[in-house]
């Protein structure tokens, strides 16, 4: 529903990863980002006052999540899926 998704066929056309979009008011569809959601929750429960945070802050919750294990992903973490991906698209 945003703009950050706007360069959204340049990225699968550059990387080879296939963007998929989920279904207005349909969170069964977006079982990541929902789990995501809930990481996020162990930093700043649901109603915190998010208008003083800093940049530094937020990097530092998104380090941690992104260098966080993921069954999903078997045991990688967001980023090294991603590299494995993008490494595989290269050979």
């Amino acid at each position: 529903r945003g703009s950050e998704m706007a360069q959204h066929a340049r990225f699968t056309i550059e990387s080879g990863i296939p963007i998929y979009f989920c279904d207005p008011q349909s969170p069964w569809q977006r079982g990541t980002n929902e789990n995501t959601n809930g990481l996020l929750r162990q930093y700043w429960p649901k109603g915190s006052d998010l208008r003083h945070l800093t940049m530094a802050e937020c990097d530092n919750v998104a380090l941690q999540l992104n260098t966080r294990p993921r069954k999903t992903l078997d045991w990688q973490t967001p980023g090294q899926a991603l590299n494995k991906r993008l490494v595989a698209r290269t050979d």
